[in-house]
């Protein structure tokens, strides 16, 4: 299953002396969610052939987890797929990945936010009706199964980097918005991967930069930003990490710190690595370097930073030509999604219209 799933490079580049990007987003979707949605795929369908059932998948993305899920259980015997997104907050091509399988994916474009669509999802979960009529399971990163494979690529960038001579100290710079794949990291690390410090770098939906500073979590409505996967007020595994860092507040500082940047900063950022080195950044892979570079930085030790790009630079096409000023080149699979129609639901943020739906 894991050879299947995980059958893609995650390659380490170096692209600033002792300043590693580590791509993401070789899958099939070209998002790191590949990594959990195939593995998880594929380790639902061998046991629902065995066992002769059915599942319903509910799924709530704020743009690259939808992509990811619907490409990997497309077409999976005993498998159907709801997907939730927000209206009009999703690039298009991540609207097309999700709006144009068919078959057993179907999407609902929720007037709301993501936090909206996650509600609904959880809400969903707590119902009695829908858990008599269906077997319901989730495919967000509040699905352990969605994590351990997530917890791969930093060991396999560790190795990597060990291979290539390096010996300092690691600081894996994470890009957060349900804070699932810096939950993962910490899986790494408590199974023995030597790190440093992780940096927990967010957009201004900075909840848990906030958390790490004050000791205090305040959850707020989501703020929309060019780094939309990350626009997540009130992030699912946030206690998940806090448990696995140690749950008492000093002992989490001592494995992550927090960093977060505006729109503004993003761009400059991006534009800025392009300019010095030609490499293209996304915006949340952006707002990752800037938080690797701020804590490295700071410190009166070599180390070496990776910072983890979870989403092709293409999938956010408008915003990378528009800051970098120039064309940029679209992997195949990407451009052949835009000629297609998006096919969605279009679905009220009340609970309500949601339980209808699924009992019609």
């Amino acid at each position: 299953m894991v050879n299947t799933a995980i059958n893609f490079e995650a390659p380490i580049v170096e692209i600033e002396p002792d300043t590693y990007v580590l791509e993401l987003f070789h899958g099939p979707s070209m998002a790191f969610k590949d990594f959990g949605a195939r593995f998880m795929a594929a380790l639902m369908s061998y046991f629902l052939q065995k066992s002769n059932k059915d599942i319903h998948i509910l799924v709530a993305t704020s743009g690259d987890t939808g992509g990811a899920v619907a490409q990997g259980f497309y077409e999976t015997p005993g498998i159907k797929v709801t997907i939730l997104y927000p209206k009009g907050k999703v690039s298009d091509i991540q609207e097309k990945q999700l709006t144009t399988l068919g078959k057993n994916v179907t999407a609902l474009e929720v007037d709301g936010t993501f936090d909206d669509c996650q509600a609904l999802v959880k809400a969903a979960f707590l119902d009695q009706d829908l858990r008599q009529k269906f077997n319901l399971a989730s495919a967000n990163s509040i699905n352990i199964s969605r994590l351990i494979p997530q917890s791969f690529y930093y060991f396999n960038a560790y190795a990597q980097l060990k291979k290539a001579g390096n010996t300092a100290p690691v600081v894996f710079c994470v890009p957060s918005g349900n804070f699932g794949n810096l939950s993962a990291g910490l899986i790494a690390a408590k199974m023995g991967l030597p790190v440093k410090m992780f940096v927990a770098a967010t957009n201004i939906n900075n909840i848990v930069p906030d958390y790490l500073k004050s000791g205090v979590y305040a959850p707020k409505t989501s703020q929309e930003t060019i780094s939309n996967a990350m626009d997540v007020g009130n992030p699912s595994n946030f206690i998940r990490m806090k448990i696995l860092a140690g749950s008492d507040f000093d002992q989490v500082i001592q494995k992550i710190t927090g960093d977060f940047r505006n729109d503004e900063e993003t761009k400059k950022a991006m534009k800025k690595v392009y300019d010095q080195t030609g490499y293209i950044m996304c915006p949340h892979t952006a707002v990752a370097y800037l938080g690797l570079k701020a804590y490295t930085e700071s410190l009166g030790e070599k180390v070496a930073g990776v910072f983890l790009s979870t989403a092709h630079f293409a999938k956010f096409l408008d915003v990378v030509e528009e800051t970098l000023h120039t064309k940029v080149p679209v992997p195949e699979r990407l451009e052949a999604l835009l000629s297609k129609e998006k096919v969605a639901i279009a679905m009220p943020k009340d609970f309500s219209s949601f339980k209808a739906y699924l009992l019609s």
